[in-house]
This record gives C-alpha cells, sequence and structure tokens, in this order.
C-alpha cells in the first residue's frame, strides 16, 4: 500500500516538477515572482543567462562553501547568539567542520546527540537551513544532468534560477504540507524552552521539546535524514506512533520516486522513465528480499526494537538506506545482519532509488553503461537515445563509480592502521569491521546512517569522514554533469537502436547494476555482515 500510494502520488506530481524546471508559467506566478526576482536581484544573478556544465558546476560548488560558512559560524559561536534558551556552548571546531560538511552535502551524518548539543538557531539556522540547501542543490543537479540529455538541448540551464525555484516552488510547499500533518499526529513544534516535570512515580522527567516537525519534514522529504534528537525518528517525540512512521517512509520515497517520473517528462519520452523506476525498484525488491529472509530468524537477535515491531522496523532500515536517507526508527545494532547487509546494497548502489536528485543521476549512469555493455555484447555501436556511446563517455561514467572504492577502503583500514578503532572500544571481530566500514559507506554515499554516533566525536572520525562526504557528494555529480554537458549539442540518429524502455532491459539493467557492485564490494561485505550472519545462524546470536 506504501509503495502504491507512492508511485501514485509520484506519477501525479512529476509534470509539476518538469514544469518548475521548464520554467512553464503557472497560476502562482503573481505570487512567487517578486519573490524569486528579489533573490535574484539580491545575488546579483541574471535569470536569463545559460551555463554549460563548467559554469553550473562552479555555481553550484561555491554557493554551497558559502553556505558552509555561515553554518560554521553558527555552530561555533552559539553560545553567543539568540535563541539557546538551554546555554549550550559552542561546537569544538573539528566537530563543527565535520556536522557542517555533514549537512551540506546532504548527508547528516551526526557525531553528537542534538537535544543535548544545538540551540534552537543551530538546529534552524545551520541544520535545516543545509537540510533544504542541499536537497535544492541535489536536484538542481539532476535537472542540469537530465538537460544534457534532451534531443534539442543548447545548455544546462541557469543553476541560480534552478536552485531558487527548486525552494519555492517545491521544497518549501511539500515541507510545509508535511510539518503540519507531522503537528497533527503529535510532534512538537515550538521555541519554547525545555520542560521539568514529575512523573507519576515521583521522577523528575526533562520534555525535550523544540522547532522539531520542521525539521523531521525536510529531513525526509529532502533525504537528508538528520534528526532533532541523537535517537533520531527512534525518539518518541520526533516519530509519536505508526502513523507518523508511515508518513515519514512515505516522505522518504516521494522526491526519489517523483524524480524516475519527471526524467521522461524533461525528455519528452515518458516511456524512457520505464527502465529508471523499474529498475530502480526491481533493485528495492531485491534489497527487501534480502532483507525479510532474515524473519525467520529475527530470534536470533540480543535486542530487537519493539515499538514499531520487528518488520516495521527491518522495513524502514532498508527504506532509509535504499533512499540514502540515513534517518533510523530503530537501533542499527539490533537489527539482524542479513538487514544490515541490504542496507548495505542500497548504500553502494546509490539508485534504489536513490536519494532525491543523485540516486536518478546514478541510475542513468548503470542505463548508460548496461547500454554500452550490452551494445558490445551484441556487436553494434552502443546508443542511448540515438546518441553513439563514446570512449570519452565510459570513462567519465567509471571514474564516477570508482570515486565510491577509493574514499571507502582507504579510510577504513586507515582507522584500524591508526588506532582509531581501538580508541573508541570498537573490537576487531566481524561485527567492529561492519559498523567501521558501514561509518565510511554511509558518508561515501551521503547517507548518514551510522552504528557509532556521539562515540564517533573524535578528530580522526570527525575530519576522515568529512572528506569522504566531501568527495562522495561533489566528485560524482561533478562528473555526471559534465557527462549531461558533453551531451548537448551531440548528433542523434534517427534509427531505433536499442530498445531501453522494455521489461527486458531493465531486467539487464538490474543484473548488471548488482553484478557491477557485487564484483566491487563483495570481499568486504563477505567479512562483515556476511560472516556475521553464519556466525549468528550457527551459534544462534546476532547483532
Amino acid at each position: 500500500m506504501i509503495f502504491a500510494f507512492v508511485i501514485m502520488l509520484s506519477r501525479l506530481l512529476a509534470p509539476y516538477v518538469a514544469r518548475v524546471f521548464a520554467c512553464a508559467p503557472s497560476k502562482v506566478d503573481k505570487i512567487l515572482y517578486p519573490i524569486e526576482s528579489f533573490a535574484y536581484r539580491l545575488g546579483g544573478v541574471n535569470p536569463t543567462h545559460k551555463m554549460d556544465w563548467k559554469e553550473y558546476v562552479l555555481s553550484l560548488m561555491l554557493l554551497n562553501f558559502f553556505q558552509m560558512t555561515i553554518a560554521f559560524v553558527i555552530f561555533t559561536f552559539q553560545d553567543r547568539l539568540p535563541l539557546n534558551p538551554q546555554g549550550f556552548p559552542g561546537l569544538r571546531w573539528d566537530l563543527a567542520f565535520m556536522q557542517v560538511i555533514s549537512f551540506a552535502t546532504n548527508t547528516n551524518l551526526q557525531h553528537y546527540n542534538g537535544e543535548v548539543t544545538l540551540s534552537y538557531l543551530s538546529q534552524m539556522g545551520a541544520v535545516q537551513f543545509l537540510q533544504f540547501t542541499s536537497a535544492a542543490s541535489g536536484l538542481c543537479a539532476a535537472v542540469a544532468m537530465v538537460r544534457g540529455f534532451k534531443a534539442d538541448s543548447k545548455d544546462l540551464g541557469n543553476f541560480y534560477v534552478d536552485f531558487v525555484r527548486s525552494l519555492t516552488r517545491v521544497l518549501f510547499p511539500l515541507c510545509l504540507t508535511a510539518a503540519l500533518i507531522s503537528v497533527g499526529l503529535g510532534v512538537p513544534q515550538t521555541l519554547g524552552g525545555y520542560t521539568t516535570i514529575k512523573t507519576v512515580e515521583g521522577a523528575t522527567q526533562t520534555i525535550l521539546v523544540g522547532p522539531v516537525a520542521s525539521l523531521v519534514s525536510i529531513m525526509q522529504i529532502g533525504t537528508n535524514g538528520g534528526g532533532y534528537y541523537g535517537a533520531n525518528s527512534a525518539y518518541p517525540l520526533e516519530n509519536p506512533n505508526p502513523a507518523s512512521d508511515v508518513l515519514q517512509i512515505i516522505l522518504m520515497l516521494l522526491m526519489p520516486t517523483v524524480l524516475c517520473f519527471v526524467y521522461g517528462e524533461m525528455l519528452g519520452k515518458r516511456k524512457e522513465s520505464r527502465p529508471i523506476l523499474w529498475g530502480s525498484y526491481g533493485l528495492f525488491a531485491v534489497d527487501l528480499a534480502i532483507a525479510f529472509l532474515a524473519t525467520p530468524f529475527l530470534r536470533l537477535n540480543t535486542g530487537m526494537e519493539v515499538r514499531f515491531g520487528g518488520f516495521m522496523s527491518s522495513f524502514w532500515t532498508v527504506v532509509t538506506t535504499a533512499v540514502t536517507t540515513g534517518s533510523i526508527n530503530s537501533a542499527l545494532a539490533s537489527n539482524h545482519p542479513l538487514v544490515i547487509l541490504a542496507g548495505f546494497l542500497g548504500m553502494l548502489i546509490q539508485a534504489t532509488p536513490g536519494g532525491k536528485g543523485c540516486g536518478l543521476m546514478y541510475m542513468i549512469m548503470y542505463v548508460v553503461i548496461t547500454v554500452f555493455v550490452v551494445g558490445l555484447m551484441s556487436g553494434r555501436t552502443p546508443e542511448y537515445l540515438g546518441m553513439k556511446i563514446t570512449g570519452r563517455d565510459m570513462i567519465i561514467l567509471m571514474a564516477a563509480f570508482l570515486v565510491h572504492p577509493v574514499i571507502i577502503l582507504i579510510p577504513t583500514f586507515a582507522a584500524y592502521a591508526t588506532g582509531a578503532v581501538s580508541a573508541i572500544g570498537i573490537g576487531t571481530n566481524s561485527v567492529g569491521f561492519t559498523q567501521i566500514l558501514y561509518e565510511y559507506v554511509s558518508a561515501a554515499a551521503n547517507n548518514g546512517s551510522d552504528f557509532l554516533g556521539a562515540t564517533a566525536n573524535t578528530p580522526f572520525f570527525n575530519l576522515s569522514t568529512a572528506f569522504v562526504m566531501l568527495a562522495g557528494r561533489y566528485a560524482p555529480i561533478d562528473l555526471l554533469i559534465m557527462l549531461g554537458g558533453t551531451m548537448v549539442g551531440r548528433k542523434r540518429s534517427a534509427e531505433v537502436g536499442l530498445k531501453t524502455d522494455s521489461i527486458t532491459f531493465s531486467i539487464v539493467l538490474i543484473g548488471s547494476t548488482l553484478i557491477l557492485v557485487a564484483l566491487t564490494f563483495f570481499p568486504f561485505l563477505a567479512i562483515g555482515p556476511i560472516l556475521e550472519y553464519f556466525k549468528g545462524f550457527t551459534t544462534g546470536y546476532g547483532y
């Protein structure tokens, strides 16, 4: 029912989102045009100026780094700034540096507990601010890449126009709606200070409230994942009941699924959305199948979360890693090894259906790679949408794919070699290796869920994950925007080449993607969650 609702709603929203980025006339123009025009004037932007891929990438990077600077100042000096009724001190520089990069790259990996660390200003002016801007940046990057594949493309558009319109016409309305629904379901939204009460048993308890609903809406819709509380959506005030649990799952899946349909809308060929959608959800089905193989063996776990039940806890874990959101409704350590393995696959593939923007870009990458391989196997020149796939295209795609093995495996080994792992009390067995590998896979995939939490608040883990998140975010999307730029104006054949909108191609796409990822990462998964599964199966203990 959740999938059916998400796909139906996404299909309805897709034409609207496509018109937003096509700058098509709209009924809300009278209200939003003056606001958008003011933003352009304030930034000195010419909205009619068109950009090539180099200028688009440079604009995206400069704006993102400027936003990071603002957030770093807020984090560091929150003790001297307003909206800090709890009197929290400023963050240490390495933690502030890591968290700024984490939120700006749409990762939201948190090495702190928000309810006892961040002021209201930091939660809104830094965390929620960057959650909006990083989500908008991801949307813009995907739209720019898709424009390069259009038959009549002459440029990639204007980044600043895309950025502003993605906020005013897509993210703000969706998040306002989601926040109001969340408040109705019991999620707090207030600027009042924490309240100390006496319980029925006579004990003292502090009720930790704040601007929670507004953060929940953008953290899930923007596939950010960073929660108001350290326990994220496992905390009762952030996710009070089964209805709010289902709502947040829907919000996580919404924008990545919308973009599957937007792809066909922007190309003017709706059928080309089929391999993107079928491929994404086919890979998602594989993740779910692996995770729910664990269902008969849940008794092997030591401490499975029970507030939402084993099924919904496992389902959430697969969803949050499949769309690279990273929020949690249960402790990862309580999940079965097969659920964790499914989570790894979601983050390593990043297109099941992936994060909003980046997930679509990765799925296009896998489509082009599959077209190239199938073309070579059939003895014909590889073509996609009538365009020949060149050796230069494949170099760009392979570079984008190989970024992640490098930035995941090197710091994982360095964490053991430097003693950073033992310094935080993590063992050297399969469980400990899984936790450390997960930390860097999550950082590289801009996912943000992790086993370590505030335990990893050390200079080594703060700085190493910060650089992994930077490389994992900007290297692939810059390369894929470059690919879109090289497609602009490319000669197209009138002949029909490989039929990519068929179910047969989608099956081949799913298979080639799984093989590509499995060949790269299987040895490391084998000594992590796979080994832990077999240990648990034979000894009666899971995580």
